[in-house]
């Protein structure tokens, strides 16, 4: 009689996907984490090195801002013997290292009204040397003096007026010996002195203006020179 042979189950398959056999199903991901997280470390450090970067600038800039101070320069140009006045100067911030002497802002209200010694240009760095006793001429400028009467000046000029000198052509006719026609030369410069004669016809304005063309000027007959207040200067 033959016997039937039951077969043996069999050993149940891994599932598809799962682990193989023997090792923890958590085990690839963890050795993933730690590799994510050595890999992160350098990053770590690295934003904490900017930050502390970043503090110390910041402290730097601190104390270089610290070190500044707010000082007078000049809004535009001035001539010499122009009395300050708040609308002359502007405020800017300077290092106070900086080697200069210049007015402090708060300190306007102590030197507004005083003259100034020399012609400065806008922006200048306003000091305490600037102002006083009219100091001219500088180099390469001279000062002519020119009698005027009345009409042939501005009746409000001043010292520190900017202007022209105007100076007409010796014929009325502004046609020279040979026919030609002559034009009136001028010559910019500023006033450093307006003084009235006793008699009051006469009025003798002193100009300050380049050497040669102060040569001009002075050569000029009388009653062919006039001056005009031009914009820069004492208005």
């Amino acid at each position: 009689m033959m016997r039937t042979r039951t077969p043996a189950h069999p050993k149940s398959a891994p599932a598809l996907g799962g682990p193989p056999p023997g090792r923890s199903g958590g085990g690839a991901p963890s050795r993933v984490s730690a590799m994510r997280r050595r890999r992160q470390l350098p990053y770590l450090l690295l934003g904490l090195l900017l930050v502390l970067g970043c503090a110390a600038g910041g402290v730097v800039a601190g104390t270089q801002l610290g070190d500044r101070e707010a000082v007078l320069v000049l809004a535009h140009p001035v001539g010499v013997g122009q009395e300050l006045s708040a609308k002359d100067v502007r405020e800017v911030s300077v290092s106070a290292d900086s080697g200069l002497t210049p007015i402090r802002a708060d300190a306007l209200s102590s030197v507004e009204g005083r003259p100034f010694a020399y012609s400065l240009p806008a922006g200048a760095v306003l000091t305490r040397e600037a102002l006083g006793k009219a100091q001219v001429p500088p180099d390469g400028q001279a000062v002519a003096a020119v009698g005027l009467e009345d009409g042939q000046f501005p009746a409000a000029v001043k010292p520190g007026n900017q202007v022209l000198v105007v100076i007409a052509p010796e014929n009325e006719t502004g046609t020279g010996a040979d026919g030609e026609t002559s034009s009136p030369s001028s010559h910019s410069a500023t006033v450093t002195d307006v003084r009235a004669k006793d008699s009051k016809q006469t009025t003798v304005i002193s100009l300050q203006l380049p050497a040669d063309q102060a040569q001009q000027v002075a050569a000029a007959p009388q009653g062919q020179v006039s001056v005009v207040v031009v914009p820069g200067g004492g208005q």
